[in-house]
């Protein structure tokens, strides 16, 4: 077929390619035409060359809203075990020089159903990786934009993994408790009812995920993560970013201030064994499953606890504290611990870091990116 040709298929024809859970969207489809046009943005693209296709023994991956603090380093792990070219990273946003360099790259708006089905189905998508989504603090500030991202966009995404069979993974979040919830810790399984629409968002992914499986076999899985912890891009509008930009300001001014109370404990973990509990759990039979959404763990600490251990490598590091009503009160409403016993039993989930592992880590990553960028370092 030319590239720019549309073809035109009869209802019947189409709906003999869809799954049980999806007819009545598709009778919806007579009169409609598909497009057999990629949409290509990077050089690992393209179909032009004559070589094989990859290998299925491999997934072939998708993931969503990519360039946001998880995506980048994800597909890093994920391509160096099941190969570049099966990993495609995709976003709105332009990706920076070395991320479009360093493997396949698409534009894609998870509001966009049509051009959502069409990348899966022209780059054979058998994964789909899920992290769109607007922030805690970001959501309570535009609760129209979060609501059409994280729950049409949730539901596009879910829509398509059905009628396309993929194994899809929406991460859900500590923000995904309320007050009424058991704090210290929180288990799997509990009452919810959070009071954000980030958190309200992600309650409603983990149930009409567990829902699909449940009634339809979709392979939906899902993790709770706490505070992630990195270095590689800027804070994204969470409730507890304070924990990445305090390692900035050390090394920079050697003063943060802190929009937490000193005593605000949350639950964190290093951005590694974030990507690394991700990939394991993706791997995980389904046999070996009691749960479709898992709480991982890793650490607990306090914005006064981090900075003591920073201090022991930055001694004249300054923290004040100015509390931020809205972030103090979603921060109040989480656990502050979360218990992922049931993670470690079913698929041998266990952290690598620990606060002072996590602490001598991320202050080296961040020299090191201020040092390459010619900034000073403190």
């Amino acid at each position: 077929m030319q590239p720019g040709v549309r073809a035109w298929m009869p209802t019947a024809t189409v709906l003999g390619l869809f799954c049980r859970g999806c007819l009545s969207k598709t009778q919806s489809l007579h009169g409609h035409s598909f497009s057999c046009l990629p949409r290509q943005m990077s050089r690992w693209n393209s179909w032009e060359s004559d070589k094989p296709p990859p290998s299925q023994e491999n997934p072939r991956i998708l993931i969503t809203g990519g360039l946001g603090q998880l995506g980048v380093g994800l597909a890093q792990m994920l391509r160096k075990q099941f190969g570049t070219e099966n990993v495609i990273l995709s976003d709105i946003k332009k990706p920076p020089p070395h991320v479009f360099s360093s493997g396949p790259f698409l534009y894609a708006d998870v509001l966009d159903y049509k051009l959502l089905r069409e990348l899966i189905v022209n780059n054979r998508i058998t994964w789909l990786i899920h992290y769109s989504a607007l922030l805690s603090a970001v959501g309570e500030a535009n609760v129209a934009l979060a609501r059409k991202i994280n729950i049409t966009g949730l539901h596009n995404v879910l829509d398509l993994a059905l009628e396309n069979s993929l194994r899809v993974f929406v991460p859900s979040t500590i923000g995904a408790f309320g007050p009424s919830s058991p704090r210290d810790p929180a288990p799997d399984l509990c009452v919810q009812r959070p009071r954000t629409i980030y958190g309200v968002s992600k309650v409603h992914g983990e149930l009409m995920g567990e829902y699909l499986h449940h009634k339809y076999g979709l392979d939906f899985r899902s993790l709770r993560y706490p505070g992630v912890i990195s270095v590689n891009t800027p804070p994204g509008g969470g409730t507890t970013d304070y924990a990445v930009q305090i390692f900035h300001d050390a090394l920079s001014t050697g003063h943060h201030e802190c929009y937490l109370r000193p005593d605000t404990r949350l639950p964190m973990m290093h951005i590694s064994d974030c990507h690394r509990a991700t990939v394991e759990f993706m791997q995980t039979p389904e046999s070996q499953m009691s749960l479709r959404t898992y709480n991982i763990a890793a650490m607990s600490f306090t914005p006064e606890e981090v900075a003591q251990e920073i201090r022991k490598h930055l001694p004249k590091l300054k923290v004040s504290y100015n509390p931020d009503p809205v972030r103090q009160t979603i921060a109040d409403s989480w656990p502050v611990r979360f218990d992922d016993s049931n993670a470690r039993r079913d698929w041998g989930w266990a952290p690598a870091f620990g606060l002072e592992e996590l602490v001598s880590d991320i202050l080296r990553s961040v020299r090191d990116k201020r040092t390459n960028q010619g900034l000073p370092v403190s």
